[in-house]
């Protein structure tokens, strides 16, 4: 009997090890830290071993395969051990995805992929499609895996979870844009970035699909270097492609296998130039896969985006408030100022991933009326800004932040909660930033 160990009892790692233990694997569960209860009380279920705030060595270098989850990085002296004596460290996608023979449209990039990934998959099921969606977003891929039996699935994959591949190989893969994100993960070098996110192709064939940005000055660079086996769909709002997706006279306009079909850009239920080149990745992809045009017209211009994305909460007082607070980096940040039509107060700050703010300064000039700062460390936005608007305030708690945002708007005005960094100094996530700051309003 094969051992695979979990590393990490969070979702992916419950979810490999339901999986796992479902394909006759002898399977253990070992988590540095606690394992939630929910999480333990399905490890029980299954009969499962486990074990929590430690990782006994004895019990894991005894493994043919250890399945890491993305939070734990590759220089984790443990890792670099299984690997030293040859044992396979794998992503859950890499696990999973050889039980299923499933069509998969797998989804990456800094920003948008959560907003395309749920697109894809409202798409998919409108178009009657037996799918699922999972990955970075919602349960795991390979508990759905264990569970069901979906035609097609739509993953939303993080570089972490791409640097644990060997085999995987999605049909249709999607990048949505490239800009630096997660370098401490990557010896601060945004190169060793890109790579990552290009791993989603690397096992693709000639039969396969890579639908990208166009506009992105990084992903054009790498494709150039970097030549790819599947077949290329560029998507534009700035020139005409001769087969993905572009604009032509305000419509969208989507050529693929000599076929084409014409969308009103202007009826999109999603607002911002982002939203519309995310839509225009998810039109692609939908398709390909042979969706109706009248149900992909229908569904985007009902289709809600995700929460915590330029998720309009409350007006108070002709005040809009609005919860971005997945925007986690400066390219996120820089599309949700780039849509305000309004005077902005401006909610910043949290866990710096080594952030450089000039790219924002002339939106900042353009459109910030004032800045609220949200975190235990906020000199490096204040040093960026603090000669840039009339009024910056440091506050350390979310209800504070948001009874300072209350103060400084006026009537007209929007409240933009945009952090551009990780959530991690005071809150246990981006939702949890998100929801504090929409509980926050509704106290005022």
């Amino acid at each position: 009997m094969k051992r695979l160990v979990a590393l990490g009892g969070g979702e992916s790692g419950v979810g490999t090890a339901i999986l796992a233990k479902k394909k006759g694997y002898d399977v253990f569960v070992s988590d540095n830290g606690p394992i939630q209860q929910k999480y333990k009380d399905v490890l029980k279920n299954f009969g499962i071993d486990w074990e929590e705030n430690q990782h006994t060595e004895g019990l894991i270098l005894n493994a043919d395969v250890v399945m890491k989850s993305p939070g734990i990085p590759d220089t984790v002296p443990l890792v670099i051990k299984l690997r030293e004596k040859g044992i396979a460290v794998i992503s859950e996608i890499e696990f999973a995805a050889q039980y299923t023979d499933a069509t998969i449209i797998g989804i990456t990039g800094s920003n948008g992929k959560t907003t395309t990934t749920m697109l894809v998959y409202q798409l998919l099921k409108d178009g009657g499609l037996h799918v699922g969606m999972a990955g970075n977003i919602g349960d795991s891929f390979a508990q759905m895996v264990a569970e069901n039996d979906f035609d097609y699935y739509v993953l939303e994959i993080s570089s972490f979870q791409l640097d644990g591949i060997e085999k995987f190989r999605p049909h249709i893969a999607i990048i949505t844009n490239i800009t630096p994100d997660h370098l401490d993960r990557y010896s601060y070098t945004f190169d060793n970035y890109i790579a990552s996110k290009f791993r989603i192709v690397e096992n693709q064939t000639s039969e396969d699909y890579l639908i990208y940005d166009a506009d992105d000055e990084v992903l054009v660079a790498w494709l150039k270097s970097h030549p790819v086996k599947s077949k290329e769909l560029p998507f534009s709002i700035e020139k005409i492609v001769e087969e993905g997706a572009y604009i032509e006279n305000e419509d969208i306009q989507i050529n693929t296998q000599n076929k084409k079909i014409t969308m009103k850009s202007n009826t999109l239920a999603l607002e911002g130039k982002h939203n519309l080149k995310n839509t225009m990745a998810a039109s692609t992809a939908a398709k390909l896969v042979s969706i109706r045009k009248e149900t992909i017209r229908n569904c985007i211009e009902n289709f809600q985006g995700a929460p915590h994305r330029l998720e309009k909460v409350l007006k108070i007082h002709h005040v809009q408030y609005i919860n971005d607070s997945k925007a986690t980096n400066i390219n996120a940040t820089y599309y949700a100022l780039d849509s305000m039509s309004s005077p902005t107060v401006w909610i910043v700050g949290g866990t710096d991933k080594g952030n450089d703010y000039k790219t924002l300064m002339p939106l900042v000039r353009e459109k910030v009326k004032a800045i609220v700062c949200l975190g235990l460390d906020n000199s490096k936005i204040k040093d960026a800004f603090g000669n840039v608007v009339d009024l910056m305030v440091e506050t350390f708690a979310m209800d504070e932040a948001v009874k300072v945002a209350y103060k400084i708007a006026e009537r007209g005005d929007t409240v933009l909660l945009s952090p551009a960094c990780a959530s991690f100094d005071l809150f246990e996530n981006y939702e949890d930033r998100g929801n504090q700051f929409k509980e926050a309003i509704k106290n005022l």
